[in-house]
């Protein structure tokens, strides 16, 4: 068996822009697409840590605990919004790197873009809503492989958010979670 290794994931391509030259996996979006690439990759035995560098839309309301459309969070709990039973929460048991900005996330497999489902997602807990989390955790926990998910916010999920604009604001989002993997992870 070859040495064990750090496993860079990232959902979309445009969200990876900057990493061309760091090898990592591209799951694809949604749960489904997230959870086949990541089982895949986990069932050859050599990946020691899955690390997830991303974006989210922010669900949490107005104010001073609001999360910065700038600022990097480090996911340490996971919900789902989109599944009608109740599931359990999934915790990430990678190590904490960043302990001031920590998020609960909801995955569901629909991009988030209306005050209605935005106002939901917050009440369930969540502070921040992607479309694979709770899938690459859930994954991981059955391998019992570490993950760490760090996620910087791409817009509001609300009535503004667009996803004709997200492939753009992605990209851009890509080059400052760059910087973070070169200053904390690589």
């Amino acid at each position: 068996m070859s040495d064990k290794k750090t496993l860079l994931v990232f959902a979309h391509s445009d969200e990876a822009v900057a990493f061309a030259d760091v090898e990592h996996l591209i799951s694809g979006v949604g749960k489904v697409n997230a959870a086949v690439a990541l089982a895949g990759e986990l069932a050859g035995g050599n990946i020691e840590r899955v690390v997830v560098l991303g974006t989210a839309g922010v669900v949490g309301h107005a104010g001073e605990d609001r999360p910065s459309l700038d600022t990097i969070y480090q996911v340490t709990k996971l919900i789902q919004h989109d599944f009608p039973l109740p599931s359990a929460d999934v915790e990430p048991t990678g190590e904490i790197l960043l302990p001031d900005f920590q998020a609960t996330m909801a995955t569901g497999d629909v991009f988030v873009s209306d005050d209605q489902q935005r106002v939901h997602i917050s009440g369930l807990g969540a502070s921040l809503v992607d479309m694979e989390g709770y899938a690459y955790a859930s994954i991981c926990q059955r391998f019992n492989v570490p993950l760490q998910i760090f996620k910087i916010p791409s817009d509001y999920a609300d009535d503004s958010a667009s996803i004709d604009e997200w492939d753009d604001i992605a990209k851009a989002k890509s080059v400052q979670l760059r910087e973070f993997y070169e200053k904390n992870l690589a």
